[in-house]
């Protein structure tokens, strides 16, 4: 096993990878991965989708949003537990979605008195990676709100379909996972579609 120190090592790298991107290779590469995803069966198929807002270089899936809404699809923003630590919400994220930000500064949907759907309940969740490997391993930011919320899902099959998004370039050799990883069902990059 890794250890903390060395995984965060690795997460300051990728961040910067990540940064380093010009907003026209940032551009680019969410037009990319939305042409991905629409050759994926499960997205074409999904009615209810999770993503997420870009935030420190993450790929950019408002033009998936926006694609989704095209086709009277229902997507869902993750959105901090007021009160159970390390859990997600997801509520459901339109156009016209009132955001605020959270305690990391990042844009949510307020969640007082939005239709929220519980986390088995979604189809497909697009999740942000700071670091992937092609057997499904996925690095997060280390905060473990994705690993708490899809805990129900270890070892299992079958909804919700996860999805890891990333720059190609946040890819790396080998990831040693810890007991309490999610291990994602393909990951999509400006690239190319990796199932695991």
């Amino acid at each position: 096993m890794s250890s903390p120190a060395s995984r965060q090592l690795l997460r300051t790298e990728l961040r910067a990878r990540r940064r380093a991107l010009t907003p026209s290779q940032q551009a680019a590469a969410s037009a990319w991965v939305l042409r991905h995803l629409m050759g994926l069966p499960a997205f074409r198929r999904a009615r209810h989708i999770a993503l997420y807002l870009a935030n420190d270089g993450e790929l950019d899936l408002y033009p998936v949003a926006e694609q989704l809404w095209k086709m009277g699809k229902h997507c869902y923003l993750p959105v901090l537990h007021p009160t159970l630590g390390r859990q997600l919400w997801f509520v459901e994220f339109t156009a016209a979605t009132p955001l605020i930000s959270n305690r990391f500064n990042i844009p949510e949907p307020d969640h007082r008195g939005a239709h929220k759907l519980p986390a088995q309940h979604l189809d497909m969740v697009l999740l942000p990676l700071v670091g992937f490997d092609r057997a499904g391993g996925r690095l997060g930011m280390g905060g473990g709100f994705y690993d708490t919320t899809f805990a129900f899902h270890q070892g299992r099959q079958g909804k919700p379909y996860l999805v890891g998004i990333a720059h190609s370039c946040q890819e790396v050799e080998t990831l040693e996972l810890a007991s309490w990883d999610i291990p994602l069902a393909a990951v999509v990059t400006d690239k190319e579609v990796i199932q695991v």
